[in-house]
This record gives structure tokens, C-alpha cells and sequence, in this order.
């Protein structure tokens, strides 16, 4: 199995965390899932358990130093060591609303939280990665999104980008590797009550080469494979999950 012994630590326990962590736990990973709703990381985990992982589920917010570091602390205390830390939480965009006519707040809340949650995750889980790891990122760069007003959301993950290779630049003597796995959109995420949900889907799969966009299942495999001793010449890179959508 690709991640067989290693402990991850995966922040966010939705549609893409959640995948990520069962993928994970089907690779040999023991796994924490880290939620700020207890019960939400407590249900992926013993999902994990019953497909034969090895997987615990506990509350914390990713935004909070305090709480980041009693939730790192509690696995180093159980683990003995974190490999690899994957912070997938939402940071609460707001989009729809032209930039010219959108408050600070709601333009700054994404930026700051981005920045903010990986910060945090990163600072705490590299003293635990004894002799290297592999911190993951999700979003990458991207250019800006035709006709539709996408908020402070594409500008968190531009600055994510430059937190991504700036931690490559200093960590990577230390053994520690950084990479962002970037796609265009996962149909599986659209919630079903979503007005115009099956149009946007369609748009997705349409704007690939393939046919077909990535689902939540590819990107837990992709990260899993990255975050594998396979991929261990990996590092201030990013991963193109767009199956053609984006262009490298």
C-alpha cells in the first residue's frame, strides 16, 4: 500500500476532506481526521475503521492556534509522529459579488482564512515530522473566472501559492516536501439542491479533455500518491488534477 505506517493528519472532514481520509486509510495511513464538528470527523473516521483503516476523528478548528496545537499534540501523543498534514477546510468565500461592489469583509474573510489555517497546520505538524514529511495543498493558481464574480477566493489561493513555495524554499534540507494539488472543480461537490447543480456539472465534465472531471475518488488518489515515498522527488510543485481543463 502507498502510505503503509505513515500517520496523516487531515483537516476537514467534508466532500473532498472526507475522500481524501478514507483514500488514506484504504493506503495503509493511520489516519486523524480533524473537524471543528467533533461528530462530523468521528463519522469519516469509523467509515474508515469499517473498511478495515485504521482511523480517529476528533474536534478542532483549523483557525485557532490553541485548538491546532492540542489537536497536533493529541496525535504526536497517540502516533508518535505526524507524515503528512493535508488542510482541506472551507474558508468561507463569498461569491457572485463584483469585487467593485463587494465589502472588505466579505473580500478578505477567504484570503485571511486560507492563510490563516495553513499557516497554523503547517507551524504545528513540521516539528512532529521526524527526519521529513509532506504537507499537501489544495486550490493552486489560476486565472480569473469568465463572467462569473469569484470573490477573494482565487486570490486566497494565489496567496496560499506563495506560502507553499516559500515553506519548499526553507523546509526541503530538512526533508519536509510541499505540494499543491490543483484541479478545476469536482462535479461530486456540488450539492444536489444547488440551483443550476446539474448544468454546472456538465459544464465541468464538458471543459476537460477527457470527457470527464475529476472526482473526489481521483483526488484522494492523487494525494495519496503524492504524499507516498513514490513521489519523494516531489516538492515546490503543484499537481494538475484538471484532467485537461487547466494547461501546464
Amino acid at each position: 500500500m502507498l502510505l503503509d505506517e505513515k500517520v496523516a493528519v487531515v483537516y476537514g472532514a467534508g466532500s473532498i476532506g472526507g475522500a481524501v481520509a478514507r483514500v488514506f486509510g484504504a493506503e495503509g495511513a493511520r489516519v486523524f481526521v480533524g473537524n471543528r464538528t467533533g461528530a462530523k470527523a468521528a463519522a469519516v473516521a469509523a467509515e474508515i475503521e469499517a473498511a478495515g483503516g485504521s482511523a480517529r476523528g476528533l474536534e478542532v478548528d483549523a483557525l485557532d492556534e490553541a485548538s491546532v496545537r492540542g489537536f497536533v499534540d493529541a496525535v504526536v501523543g497517540e502516533a508518535g509522529r505526524i507524515d503528512v498534514s493535508f488542510n482541506l477546510i472551507a474558508v468561507g468565500d463569498v461569491q457572485g459579488t463584483p469585487l467593485a461592489e463587494m465589502g472588505w469583509d466579505d473580500f478578505a474573510a477567504p484570503i485571511e482564512a486560507a492563510v490563516r489555517s495553513n499557516f497554523l497546520t503547517v507551524n504545528a505538524a513540521v516539528p512532529h515530522m521526524n527526519g521529513g514529511g509532506v504537507v499537501l495543498f489544495f486550490g493552486g493558481e489560476g486565472d480569473p473566472v469568465p463572467n462569473y464574480s469569484i470573490g477573494g477566493f482565487q486570490i486566497a489561493l494565489h496567496a496560499v501559492e506563495a506560502m507553499r513555495r516559500q515553506y519548499a524554499s526553507e523546509l526541503g534540507a530538512a526533508g519536509v516536501r510541499f505540494v499543491t494539488l490543483r484541479t478545476a472543480g469536482v462535479p461530486d461537490t456540488i450539492p444536489d439542491v444547488m440551483d443550476g447543480a446539474e448544468e454546472l456539472a456538465k459544464s465541468l465534465n464538458e471543459a476537460t479533455m477527457t470527457g470527464r472531471a475529476a472526482t473526489l475518488e481521483d483526488v484522494g488518489a492523487v494525494a495519496a500518491f503524492v504524499a507516498s515515498d513514490k513521489a519523494r522527488t516531489m516538492t515546490a510543485a503543484t499537481v494538475n488534477v484538471s484532467a485537461g481543463t487547466l494547461i501546464d
